[in-house]
């Protein structure tokens, strides 16, 4: 399925697979997101008595201890597959020994879902010298940068937002240096973000790969808008992703009364069938259900 849209072949590309956690070798469901080129691969349980949802997350090199878009497509399978009745549903998502609350709904075309990010923190903003130095690295003037400050906020995980007035399609990170630099104001990863657009952009530290939708970043993102009075502190916020990768993607932050910010989106099925893991049967294989209530070529 894809998620952050509600159109196939748009926004974060998943596998959403559905079988027990316990004693699936890790190798084999790395082989498996690799084999398929998707973006990641969630592997859930849904146990009902316990109220709660086993999970492991995987890329096409690693398992992962959290990711957004994967918890948010399989809200979305799981709301199809087990309260397709229902109008709303909420989960306690498990992965890595972390609990993570997550709801879902009907839409029109299928699911949204979203799950809690937490309060945001926001460190102060960087000086003049700083800030110059972290527009060198991303190819970036000056003149680009929004009159707003750089500042590090974390929803969990914590991102240099570098606000942008103009040359958002410009951005790129310039230097092999780039995750000790950020490691030095407590980042770990950088969101270069247009505030009045509302639109961002992601890498890895090495510039190597940029991400479609990054939903660990859309809550701070939210969260720096808030700070800096341009948003209400109780307004929603949909904040845009993807665009220079065609595969345009939705994000939407919403603070609940707590203050704790909502991250989610649309889910859009792609294809459904049964996955025969490495080393088991065709009799004793996973499935993999990406749940459409239409049938694709």
């Amino acid at each position: 399925m894809d998620v952050f849209t509600d159109a196939p072949f748009t926004g974060n590309g998943l596998i959403v697979l559905f079988g027990s956690t316990a004693g699936v070798p890790a190798q084999a469901l790395i082989s498996v997101t690799a084999e398929m080129r998707q973006f990641e691969l969630i592997m859930a349980e849904f146990q009902p008595e316990a109220g709660r949802v086993p999970a492991r997350i995987f890329t096409a090199e690693e398992e992962l201890p959290f990711a957004g878009h994967p918890i948010i497509g399989a809200a979305a399978a799981l709301h199809e597959r087990h309260a397709a009745g229902e109008p709303a549903r909420s989960w306690v998502f498990v992965i890595a020994g972390r609990e993570i609350a997550v709801r879902s709904r009907p839409t029109a075309s299928y699911y949204e879902a979203a799950m809690n990010q937490g309060s945001p923190a926001l460190a102060p903003p960087l000086g003049g010298q700083e800030a110059a130095r972290f527009a060198g690295a991303l190819g970036l003037s000056g003149a680009d940068l929004h009159e707003l400050p750089m500042q590090v906020v974390s929803a969990g995980l914590p991102y240099l937002i570098v606000p942008v007035a103009q040359s958002l399609d410009r951005a790129r990170i310039t230097v092999g240096d780039f995750e000790e630099r950020l490691a030095s104001v407590g980042a770990k990863f950088v969101y270069v973000f247009d505030p009045d657009e509302r639109e961002g952009r992601s890498w890895d530290n090495a510039g190597a790969l940029e991400d479609v939708a990054t939903g660990s970043a859309a809550g701070p993102a939210a969260a720096f808008l808030a700070a800096h009075g341009l948003t209400a502190p109780d307004e929603t916020i949909v904040i845009n992703q993807g665009r220079f990768l065609g595969r345009p993607s939705v994000i939407v932050v919403t603070p609940d009364s707590q203050g704790e910010l909502w991250v989610g989106g649309p889910v859009a099925p792609v294809a459904r069938g049964v996955l025969d893991l490495p080393g088991q049967s065709s009799r004793g294989g996973q499935e993999a259900q990406a749940s459409s209530p239409r049938d694709h070529s």
